[in-house]
C-alpha cells in the first residue's frame, strides 16, 4: 500500500504545469489557482463556524460550541481568527449578569465562503474528469 501511495505522489509531482499556477490534468487545465485557496476558511473548525453561520442569521457562542462539538478554547481561537479576517462579527451583551457573545457572518465572510466552495467544486470537477 505504501508503494501505491508513493507512486501516486510521484505522479502528482510530475503533473505538468502551465507556468501560471494552473495544473494540467489529462490535457485539461484546472481553473483554480493555488493562491486563490483561502487557508483561513479551510481549517475544519473555521469552515464549520462559517458554514453554520451561513445557514443561520446569528448564533451565540454556546450554540456554535454545541453545533460544532468544540471546546471553549478551540472555538474562541478560531472565531477570533475569522473575526480578524473580517469574515464574522461578534456582539457582546449581557443576559442578566451572564455575558453572551453572538456571532454573525459578514458579507465578506459570505463572499469568501462562496469563493472557497467554488474553488473546491472546481477541484472536484477536475479530479472526476480525470
Amino acid at each position: 500500500m505504501a508503494k501505491s501511495s508513493l507512486s501516486r505522489r510521484q505522479k502528482q509531482e510530475e503533473a505538468p504545469s502551465t507556468g501560471d499556477g494552473l495544473t494540467v490534468i489529462q490535457g485539461k487545465e484546472m481553473d483554480t489557482h493555488p493562491q486563490d485557496f483561502d487557508r483561513v476558511i479551510h481549517e475544519r473548525t473555521r469552515l464549520g463556524i462559517v458554514s453554520t453561520l451561513a445557514a443561520n442569521p446569528s448564533l451565540t457562542f454556546s450554540e456554535l460550541k454545541t453545533a460544532l462539538k468544540s471546546s471553549d478554547g478551540n472555538l474562541s481561537v478560531h472565531a477570533r481568527k475569522l473575526e480578524e479576517a473580517g469574515y464574522i462579527a461578534s456582539t457582546k451583551s449581557f443576559v442578566g449578569r451572564v455575558p453572551r457573545t453572538t456571532y454573525r457572518l459578514t458579507p465578506a465572510g459570505r463572499r469568501a465562503l462562496h469563493k472557497y466552495l467554488d474553488h473546491m467544486e472546481a477541484l472536484i470537477r477536475a479530479m472526476r474528469e480525470r
